[in-house]
């Protein structure tokens, strides 16, 4: 990120005294302003007398955490700490970043989202409405911060909120959290993040018809009407904030995946459902054929749910075949897709043109075993394809069956079987199962965290392949060095560098690292991607000393002595 000299110096100085410093979360210590800091900021008598620390807040903080009967609750209660005082949030987070990870994100965001304008706290971030597509130059101008002042905006429709769907405006807290993410693993400077939610209507007729529902109250608008709206947000955010990175989260397949063709060439921006998956899934593959001793190259992989986040991580595992030295075709032919419609095949007229590439030859299945509709089933794909790799990401719940992971296991000596679809609810299978079909022998990594696995007197570390592994460091790495886009060769660094972070040493060959690792993940994943960006010449800073870079680059949350404007320079 473009750290500044006020950044770099030990104090801040304000404009703010009084009750406005106290409603700034960015300035804002509560009962951590010393006494001269009160005395100068004119805070006497708006504060209780003790002066505590930054540790001593924390330590009150995670007490409350604790205390709280839920995980929505808990979710509420880091929301409202967040838009009261930034640093002790993440000083909080960082300090327990485990244990909160999964409330200011998956799956505890999932519940916030679609409970969104029945806990309405405050509003957080840019709200752009197709209604009003006239007023987005003064929506953005009413944000009041200048174009020099945002690193990085997270922007979502909401269509299609991680497991859950379609959530309308409640998708704001998406980015959100993302952004808190962004912070907390990779330091991003939170002064320098946007949110932003598009709302376009919504097709949950369980949000039209509450009375209580803050979105749009109409069916979400589609085709051209969409896509101008969308070009124009484009256009104009990018007008505003040139140097941004543009994180898209959460929108339907179509639209994501036109937005990243169209786009993804001329400016700084990513998907992370299509992009961030692929890299994360890429990288436990990656530790995969380390324990194996075996290339990429040499894998069949069967993809089941071949929609937005299954064809991301076939297309980023097809681009590292092809960086591997196969051929585009020769890396396709690696690769079978099924979803409800059986095996993808040439013939069928409905397919997404970025399922196309991964659709066989219907010569190919002629004498393979048909159901009662003239499908494949998975089970006979399995039997003929003999796989190496099987991912799951359909949100079908239970469909890796015994039969099908005991065949597969029949064939390949140490399967790859990644059940990724999330919530855990919704996962293919569960790692104890597959654990127990094989024998042991599966490598496993799932979209939704589980407890390790006991079996036969060894313990299963299991991997999570968390996209919070990728896309902070994706966006460090990329804000760091000023990147004008990303490349092939960043993604496939990144997943690299997720790869040499996992563990293989300790329990079961887990293929990911562990979260509590995340902050040094993180960074590792910056330094790949700026290198990288050096490498391909689309990096604006020149930097030999990388490491040195991101150091500087990475915020954090530690209190700055707060001196109002005409003290500053006064002993």
């Amino acid at each position: 990120m473009r750290p500044s000299t006020e950044a770099q110096k030990s104090f801040v100085q304000t404009p703010l005294k009084g009750r406005n410093i106290l409603l700034s979360p960015y300035l804002n210590k509560g009962s951590a302003f010393t006494k001269r800091e009160r005395e100068e900021l004119d805070l006497d008598g708006l504060l209780p007398p003790t002066v505590l620390t930054l540790e001593e807040q924390v330590q009150r903080a995670y007490q409350q955490f604790k205390n709280a009967s839920n995980d929505l609750q808990k979710n509420n209660l880091l929301n409202d700490l967040h838009n009261r005082n930034m640093v002790l949030f993440y000083r909080l987070l960082k300090d327990h970043l485990s244990e909160m990870l999964p409330i200011i994100y998956t799956p505890t965001v999932g519940e916030s989202i679609q409970e969104y304008s029945h806990q309405y706290h405050r509003p957080d971030g840019l709200y752009l409405s197709i209604d009003e597509a006239d007023k987005i130059d003064k929506a953005i101008e009413n944000v009041e911060v200048s174009s020099e002042d945002v690193d990085l905006i997270v922007v979502t429709d909401s269509e299609s909120i991680l497991g859950i769907g379609d959530w309308g405006v409640g998708g704001i807290n998406i980015a959100v959290g993302k952004l808190a993410v962004y912070t907390a693993a990779a330091g991003i400077d939170p002064s320098r993040v946007l949110p932003v939610v598009l709302d376009v209507g919504t097709n949950n007729k369980e949000l039209l018809k509450d009375p209580l529902y803050l979105g749009n109250r109409h069916e979400r608008v589609k085709g051209e009407a969409y896509n101008q709206f969308i070009d124009q947000f484009i256009n104009k955010i990018r007008n505003k904030f040139p140097k941004a990175l543009l994180h898209w989260e959460d929108l339907g397949n179509r639209n994501a995946r036109r937005i990243i063709e169209e786009y993804g060439n001329h400016l700084l921006t990513f998907n992370d459902d299509i992009q961030g998956t692929g890299v994360i899934t890429l990288g436990a593959i990656l530790t995969a054929l380390k324990i194996t001793k075996t290339s990429l190259k040499d894998h069949r992989i069967v993809i089941f749910g071949p929609g937005s986040a299954g064809i991301g991580n076939a297309d980023r595992i097809h681009s590292a075949m092809v960086l591997e030295g196969l051929s585009k075709e020769e890396a396709y032919d690696r690769f079978w897709a099924y979803d409800y419609r059986g095996l993808l095949t040439e013939e069928l007229n409905d397919l997404a043109s970025f399922q196309q590439p991964y659709a066989r030859k219907v010569e190919e299945i002629e004498s393979w075993e048909k159901d009662k509709e003239n499908k494949v089933p998975l089970l006979e794909v399995i039997k003929q394809v003999k796989p190496t790799i099987l991912i799951g990401t359909s949100g079908v719940t239970g469909a890796f069956k015994e039969e099908i992971i005991k065949e597969m296991a029949r064939h390949v000596e140490r399967p790859v079987i990644m059940p990724l679809s999330n919530p855990t609810k919704l996962a293919e299978a569960i790692p104890k199962d597959i654990i127990n079909w094989t024998n042991g022998k599966a490598l496993i990594a799932t979209g939704s965290p589980f407890d390790p696995v006991e079996y036969r007197g060894k313990t299963y570390d299991i991997g999570q392949a968390n996209n919070a592994f990728v896309f902070p460091g994706l966006g460090l790495g990329a804000i760091a060095v000023e990147a004008e886009k990303f490349t092939e060769t960043m993604f496939a660094e990144a997943a690299n560098a997720v790869a040499h972070m996992a563990d293989t040493q300790t329990r079961g060959d887990t293929l990911l690292p562990h979260i509590k690792d995340l902050q040094e993940v993180s960074k590792t994943v910056a330094i790949a991607v700026a290198k990288a960006a050096t490498k391909d010449g689309v990096s604006k800073v020149q930097e030999q000393d990388v490491e040195k870079l991101i150091d500087k680059a990475m915020w954090k949350p530690e209190y700055k002595t707060i001196r109002p404007m005409s003290k500053v320079g006064v002993n």
